[in-house]
């Protein structure tokens, strides 16, 4: 029994492999319309969300299984006092999959430890968002045509944004990658990441202020917000909430075959305007995380393809 936690767990081969199996649902819906029939994935989601816990659950009746679960922490028995441990145990007893998001970082890891099914993180704090960037890895596969020899801008909270560390891990493994971090000064990436993932896999990158400046060079555009449930200041949330917004007057010097990604939600940091423009991807990326997680939940629960 294997569970996801960190986009770590999966090899480079297996993200491949999950990318291709996607592309072949995309591709034959029909021959996977059976293949959970009589599973039930339990959705277990301590903060709310919209895109992750509908396209888990989407992704799992489509399958042909069921889902059962909860959207909030006060519908469920930790408003009680019961521990993540003892849900994932119980849990077990109903179900053959669960998918979590919760907002402590290693809440996930505790509930695969006491499971004895798999156990997907759907997001955990600041701390790691996996499906969220197999999402963003076929997002970017389908849309350039492949996931190596590209530069790759990550703008504005680098320092909360799960899903920029995930991204910045998982991409890093490929050749002839390099990053532009975009941010200002007080949400810069943090110095594990920096660390750990650039500076140990000698991963080029360059930091700046500037979106107009980096524009030009880029492939890949990952738009973030900046969330202010990660921050214990109002005051500072509110000076920084709107430090990059990306309008199409931002984007006349950008390539013509620039992929725009955002994880979503939006607040106001791309303007609506821009969704009209062919770079736009991110209701792309939507519909793709659907099959990407139809692929994992596959893979996790040992279904033969």
């Amino acid at each position: 029994m294997r569970s996801l936690i960190d986009i770590n767990d999966l090899s480079t081969e297996e993200i491949n492999h999950l990318i291709a199996t996607a592309n072949d649902i995309i591709a034959n819906p029909d021959k996977y319309a059976e293949k959970c029939r009589r599973k039930k994935l339990a959705t277990l989601f301590y903060e709310p969300s919209t895109r992750t816990r509908l396209s888990f659950e989407s992704a799992m009746l489509e399958l042909g299984g069921s889902v059962i679960g909860f959207s909030e922490a006060n519908s469920s028995s930790s408003a009680k006092g019961e521990s993540v441990a003892d849900t994932a145990r119980t849990v077990s007893c109903f179900a053959d999959i669960i998918a979590m998001r919760h907002p402590k970082e290693g809440a996930p890891m505790v509930a695969s430890l006491a499971a004895s099914i798999p156990v997907i993180n759907a997001g955990d704090g600041g701390h790691n968002h996996p499906t969220q960037t197999l999402t963003d890895l076929i997002t970017i596969s389908r849309e350039k045509g492949r996931l190596d020899n590209m530069t790759v801008g990550v703008c504005g909270d680098l320092k909360f944004g799960r899903t920029v560390h995930s991204l910045i891990n998982a991409m890093s493994r490929y050749e002839g990658i390099k990053f532009v971090m975009i941010s200002p000064e007080e949400l810069t990436i943090p110095d594990y990441v920096m660390q750990d993932v650039l500076q140990k896999k000698n991963i080029p990158y360059t930091e700046t202020r500037s979106l107009e400046e980096a524009m030009p060079d880029l492939d890949i555009l990952y738009m973030t917000r900046v969330q202010r449930e990660r921050f214990f200041n109002e005051a500072d949330y509110i000076r920084l909430k709107d430090s990059y917004i990306l309008t199409p007057e931002k984007l006349q010097n950008a390539k013509k075959d620039l992929a725009i990604l955002h994880p979503l939600p939006r607040v106001n940091e791309i303007s609506t305007a821009v969704d009209a423009d062919h770079r736009a991807c991110y209701f792309k990326q939507v519909l793709y995380g659907k099959y990407i997680r139809m692929a994992l939940i596959m893979m996790l629960l040992e279904v033969e393809e």
